[in-house]
């Protein structure tokens, strides 16, 4: 698919992100869309696609080095330690085939 400019790519792409991707907290499936964090995996992911293709080290880092602060800010915790495998999976997925769309 064709964007107008990078801003209206990095929305579809944090759209896609927060249909698919989900923190699994205590069993509960929380969709990053009830979150700003798929708008933050865009805003970081994104760049990354512009300039080549992605790979699944990059995410790993990004992932590791991204933080959700809990407890009103007592703790951080890195994003990757919410995630399933089968959830960081379907983010590879939604980016490679986002990747392959642009």
């Amino acid at each position: 698919m064709s964007y107008a400019n990078s801003s209206e790519a990095v929305e579809a792409l944090a759209a896609e992100i927060g249909k698919n991707v989900y923190l699994d907290i205590a069993k509960w499936h929380l969709y990053l869309r009830e979150t700003a964090l798929h708008t933050r995996l865009a805003n970081t992911f994104y760049p990354m696609m512009a300039n080549g293709t992605i790979a699944e080290a990059d995410v790993a880092q990004a992932l590791s080095g991204m933080t959700v602060d809990v407890g009103g800010g007592k703790r951080a915790i890195a994003l990757t330690d919410f995630l399933p495998t089968a959830s960081i999976q379907e983010l590879l997925r939604t980016l490679e085939d986002f990747q392959h769309d642009l």
